[in-house]
């Protein structure tokens, strides 16, 4: 009998275990139709599609759109930025402008150190702080508090803020930039050249941000290059220094100096007037100088002489030099030769509109009965201004 059972048991407990088995496999079996089922009633997230009903883009605005956010896997979190959001005036319209708010963590946004903070801190209203989130300070309230940033700019600012959101949409990094640090350093260098808050303005912020190590060498090869700290052109300059190198804006001058034979002080000079000159490359300075050669049919020392006196023709397009030329040697009945001796005696007419000499020619003409040999005899008269040449006229009859 014990033999008998001894045998029997492990024939039971392996009959359990095939019907055990057989029993967790026709439920799997069983359960597998019902998941199925359940994953294909379930509609998968789709970005575009969220853009669409969501933020009313068109067919052409979601698939540009797409890609700043295509990293998105469902509409949880994008739902709660829009719920956030919507307390700062902010529709889903407005939203369309900066897609990439709907990565933010909701919880971010909404926590005091971010957009309450503009509220509470800085005294921001409602519509102020979605103004400021769609000029570019979106993206910086995603990654950190810029309460403290704006407690400084705004002020600095005069107090606009109008002013702060121009700046942020030209380079919203002045917010995202450390002030103690950065922007300080910079601010207080720039003061000493002679910049005002305006400039500042101007220059779109782009000096704000750098490192204020490599701010100085940028200010001091500015005066290398002809334009002094206290000079209104400084602000030009500076943008130009940053993006040439030394060596390139040093041989360009050198270039001119060879070519025009005149001194490195006149190039200095003509830099100082014009800075943008040392932003050409050899092959266009030297096209320009082949241009006024032959169309104004002169020597070097005649272009040099113009070009020295006023810069800005080297900047000039070529078409625009033409058609001044020809329309002056038309209008005023006389050759090339002629013109060329009018402009190296005044050469800033050639950097008026066509328009403009038409009037000032036709005025001194008519009204004041000049005759076209004494108008190029005199070229300063195209000079002045028409409106008060004809008040003179008027107050004289």
């Amino acid at each position: 009998m014990l033999h008998l059972r001894n045998r029997l048991l492990p024939l039971l407990r392996l009959s359990s275990s095939h019907a055990s088995a057989s029993y967790y496999t026709h439920l799997r079996c069983f359960r597998l139709p019902l998941s199925t089922a359940a994953a294909a009633t379930a509609t998968p997230f789709s970005v575009e599609d969220y853009l669409v009903a969501t933020c009313g883009l068109t067919g052409d605005q979601m698939l540009k759109a797409s890609k700043k956010v295509s990293h998105l896997r469902s509409a949880t979190n994008p739902d709660a930025v829009l719920a956030v959001l919507s307390g700062v005036d902010l529709s889903r319209a407005d939203l369309a402008f900066d897609l990439q708010l709907l990565c933010a963590r909701a919880d971010s946004l909404s926590r005091p150190v971010r957009v309450a903070s503009l509220r509470d801190r800085v005294g921001l209203s409602d519509p102020q702080i979605g103004s400021f989130l769609l000029a570019g300070g979106g993206m910086v309230v995603r990654k950190c508090d810029v309460a403290a940033r704006l407690e400084f700019w705004i002020p600095f600012l005069g107090g606009s803020f109008e002013t702060l959101l121009k700046l942020c949409k030209k380079n919203n990094a002045i917010v995202r930039a450390d002030v103690e640090k950065v922007i300080k350093p910079n601010i207080a260098l720039l003061q000493e050249c002679g910049l005002t808050v305006r400039d500042f303005v101007k220059m779109a912020g782009w000096l704000f941000t750098f490192n204020p190590k490599r701010v100085e060498p940028v200010v001091e090869r500015t005066g290398k290059l002809g334009v002094q700290p206290a000079s209104s052109r400084l602000k030009y300059m500076l943008y130009i220094a940053r993006n040439i190198s030394e060596d390139n804006a040093s041989a360009r001058m050198k270039y001119l100096s060879s070519t025009l034979n005149c001194s490195m002080d006149k190039i200095e000079y003509m830099v100082g007037k014009m800075p943008t000159i040392v932003a050409l490359s050899e092959e266009k300075l030297r096209s320009k100088i082949e241009f006024l050669s032959s169309t104004l049919n002169c020597c070097m020392d005649k272009i040099s002489h113009m070009v020295c006196k006023e810069p800005f023709i080297l900047g000039s397009s070529e078409e625009k030099l033409r058609i001044n030329i020809e329309f002056l040697s038309s209008a005023l009945g006389c050759s090339i030769d002629n013109i060329s001796d009018m402009v190296c005696k005044m050469p800033r007419i050639l950097g008026f509109s066509r328009n403009n000499l038409c009037r000032k020619i036709e005025f001194l003409v008519t009204k004041v009965g000049l005759e076209p040999d004494y108008i190029l005899s005199k070229p300063v008269l195209l000079a002045h201004s028409l409106e008060k040449r004809q008040i003179t006229v008027i107050g004289l009859s």
